[in-house]
């Protein structure tokens, strides 16, 4: 009967405070090593890998991790003639297509925030970009800036054009071309923040900006921009985070052509097109410090932006 005593004082003991924290820990087990599988080994994969002369053909060996460490990886990238042209070329793309989606979502927020007939209906058809399959639209508009596409065959009938011209092969247009579809196809992630910003903005304002007789620009200027400051800042450091890193929408639409090879084609290149390993996995690294950097300095600025807006 005494060990029997002693379990059920030792229980009796326990609060409910730590039941609940034991209950927590067994809870957040799962999460924390799916995500330590998932995210942190892949990580810590890639950065052994970045410093290690790895081909293809060296992964299939069974003495793999002999391998001897080194920096010739880096060098490589950074002397690579592509490099710094492919840097450039991924900034023009990142902040260009994050402005983009940030306007057409604001003029979208903007003309469905009023009341009218088939409000809902309009609202869901400004979805359809974000949730159709990046595969299809991609391929459906490489049909129709084709050459041969619905696009330059009207206006090669309409006499605007001698001939064709192929868009998504020749500089700038290929740039424009991908900034377009990025910001057509992104622009409604954009809309439902804004929108719900929009919304949240009392109508008091609006009502005693109109009796001061503010003309729709004014009100606009002086009070629906300083209400939806931050969030078109946090949404141009999303956009600006996930565009950078855009790998499968520059594939899809123009395969790295016509000026358009930014960081992640050049990964690519240097996984499948040389079977290089250990250079794509430091351009990966490299890609990772450069956003590291970049989004050091805007936050910074968000900072202050924040600083001003209380």
């Amino acid at each position: 009967m005494k060990p029997h005593k002693s379990r059920s004082r030792l229980r009796s003991s326990i609060t409910l405070a730590q039941r609940e924290e034991r209950l927590a820990y067994l809870l957040l087990g799962p999460p924390v090593l799916l995500i330590a599988g998932l995210i942190l080994f892949p990580v810590v994969w890639n950065g052994w890998l970045a410093f290690h002369k790895v081909k293809l053909l060296s992964l299939r060996q069974s003495n793999w991790w002999e391998l001897d460490a080194t920096g010739d990886n880096f060098i490589q990238v950074f002397t690579h003639p592509d490099f710094w042209p492919a840097l450039q070329t991924t900034l023009i793309y990142t902040i260009s297509s994050a402005l983009l989606t940030i306007a057409l979502g604001l003029i979208a927020a903007l003309l469905v925030h009023d009341r009218f007939p088939g409000r809902g209906i309009v609202r869901g058809f400004f979805l359809l970009p974000y949730v159709a399959p990046v595969v299809a639209i991609a391929f459906a508009w490489r049909f129709i800036l084709d050459p041969r596409g619905i696009l330059m065959t009207a206006l090669v009938n309409a006499d605007i054009l001698d001939q064709p011209l192929n868009i998504l092969s020749q500089s700038p247009w290929a740039m424009l071309s991908l900034i377009a579809f990025e910001g057509w196809r992104l622009f409604p992630f954009g809309f439902l923040f804004i929108l719900a910003r929009l919304q949240a903005i009392p109508d008091d304002l609006y009502e005693a900006a109109k009796i001061d007789g503010a003309s729709p620009f004014q009100r606009f200027f002086h009070i629906t921009l300083p209400q939806l400051k931050l969030v078109l800042a946090t949404l141009f450091l999303l956009r600006f985070m996930w565009t950078f890193n855009e790998f499968d929408d520059v594939f899809l639409v123009t395969k790295g052509a016509g000026g358009t090879r930014v960081l992640t084609i050049k990964v690519y290149d240097f996984l499948v097109g040389e079977f290089n390993i250990g250079a794509g996995a430091a351009m990966a690294l490299v890609l990772f410090a450069v956003l590291a950097i970049l989004l050091i300095f805007y936050f910074r600025w968000y900072r202050r932006l924040e600083a001003e807006a209380e």
